[in-house]
């Protein structure tokens, strides 16, 4: 067996791996990043990015829908040619993967050992049967899972999940989606407003990442009047035969039902990839879920050299911020033990379900009691939202007393995935609600409804009048 020494060695060539893996290059030569599996991060291979594309198809399908409300009649029925869907759907998500291979075709091959890793030791990584490592420091890179519930193990090829969804040739005739969170909602609506019968179940009541009670329950509403969706369904039995799935179920309402489908799609959430790894071997103290307890700013295990980045840590699983992990990771075991934090920005997370999703800054669930006041604008009769004919939505932001600081939002609506940003922008500013109020609003635009919301927010904290219904400055249906 092979027996190599190095400074920093990365389990993961994802996003947040190959992100470490640079930063530690910056430090030291002797690096190695450790790869069994394919390359290619989850967001390029099966997640952000082939999504997007599937949903891209459902908005021109539903756009042809909607058409008759602008007066616009599509002659004809409407062909929905699901084979060239999901051709485009794979050959736009092959190049994207293209773009990380060819940024992994510029490692050092030397630097790339190809095999699972499992410890040895506390820094000692044994890499399938042919290589063994001693590392003054490690980095566990290695992503995330899909989990499946133990009532659909056993469905076989009936089974979907987000990692295989996007190799399929077809669109089916029917699928179930257990599971209402954004995996399961984004996915779901894309496939119904391509014309897959598609029911979407879940437990608990909960939609999508939401945890303000006012958007939550408007988002459940929402995506109801479209959706055969149920998020608090009791699942009683899941038979499989040789054509379909059926689901037996009591619904929210108390009533039973019975439903057969082509295939299940599970989404009811993603784990951190640890198994095989045999973290017990690392003397680091590990959370009730097998995860090593670490410092989110410095991702430092303990007071150990191991880090741990990415979805693998399950702290904020999106791109963004694995990236942002990976580099203060692969810093902090390269100059260990004087690494330092690296910056954190603030939070924004955007489900791209129509009405969008999004979330930035503190959530509703972290605000502290008595510490903030709520502005709220409900986009219904927003004025650009409405020549759109996209007027569904609520947006709730919030401020805290006394200083008059914004500090985050929570919003179902349109243009969600812009109006996050500039949420997310003011937040990593530190502004003031007031200072926010300064800013310019052009009209008519949707982003009108932030000022509306901040307006509402300024009077509440006391720092500013209470608004003017219909404000001429603001145009005609602002």
């Amino acid at each position: 067996m092979k027996q190599i020494k190095l400074d920093v060695a990365v389990i993961g060539a994802g996003t947040a791996g190959l992100g470490a893996y640079r930063a530690a290059l910056k430090h030291t030569d002797k690096i190695a990043i450790i790869e069994g599996g394919p390359f290619g991060t989850t967001c390029a291979r099966v997640g952000c990015m082939p999504s997007k594309l599937l949903i891209a198809a459902a908005d021109a399908a539903h756009g042809i829908k909607k058409a008759p409300g602008f007066g616009i009649h599509p002659q004809g029925e409407t062909r929905i040619d699901g084979e060239k869907v999901m051709g485009r759907v794979r050959s736009e998500r092959d190049r994207f993967v293209g773009f990380v291979l060819e940024s992994i075709d510029g490692i050092d091959k030397a630097h790339i050992i190809r095999g699972y890793a499992r410890f040895v030791g506390p820094l000692k990584l044994q890499v399938d049967e042919h290589t063994l490592i001693e590392a003054k420091s490690v980095v566990i890179a290695t992503g995330s899972e899909p989990m499946v519930p133990p009532p659909f193990k056993d469905l076989g090829k009936k089974l979907l999940l987000n990692d295989d969804i996007f190799e399929m040739r077809d669109l089916p005739k029917s699928m179930a989606v257990i599971g209402p969170g954004i995996i399961g909602l984004e996915i779901g609506q894309a496939l119904h407003r391509l014309g897959v019968r598609v029911t979407i179940l879940g437990r608990g009541g909960r939609v999508g990442p939401l945890s303000d009670p006012e958007v939550q329950d408007y988002a459940t509403r929402c995506f109801q009047e479209e959706l055969d969706l149920d998020p608090d369904a009791a699942i009683s039995l899941v038979e499989k035969d040789p054509d379909c799935v059926t689901i037996h179920f009591k619904g929210t309402n108390g009533k039973s039902r019975k439903e057969s489908f082509e295939s299940v799609l599970v989404a009811t959430g993603r784990v951190p990839k640890l198994k095989g790894l045999m973290l017990d071997q690392t003397g680091v103290e590990l959370d009730r879920f097998g995860v090593p307890l670490f410092d989110p700013y410095t991702l430092q295990c303990g007071d150990s050299s191991l880090f741990i980045a990415g979805d693998a840590n399950n702290n904020r699983p999106l791109l963004h911020e694995a990236a942002d992990e990976g580099k203060i990771a692969g810093e902090g075991a390269a100059l260990y033990p004087n690494n330092l934090g690296g910056q954190r920005r603030t939070p924004i997370g955007v489900m791209f379900s129509q009405p969008q999703v999004a979330m930035i800054g503190k959530s509703f669930s972290e605000l502290r009691e008595g510490e903030y006041e709520i502005g709220t604008v409900n986009f219904e009769d927003q004025g650009r939202s409405r020549v759109m004919l996209k007027n569904k939505g609520i947006l709730r932001v919030y401020g805290e007393k006394g200083t008059g600081i914004f500090l985050g939002a929570e919003m179902i609506g349109p243009a969600a995935e812009h109006i996050a940003h500039l949420l997310a922008w003011a937040r990593q500013q530190k502004m003031t609600v007031p200072r926010m109020l300064e800013m310019p609003f052009y009209h008519p635009v949707i982003e009108e409804g932030v000022r509306t919301a901040l307006r509402d927010l300024n009077s509440k904290l006391h720092l500013g009048p209470k608004p003017i219904s219909r404000c001429i400055d603001c145009g005609p249906g602002a």
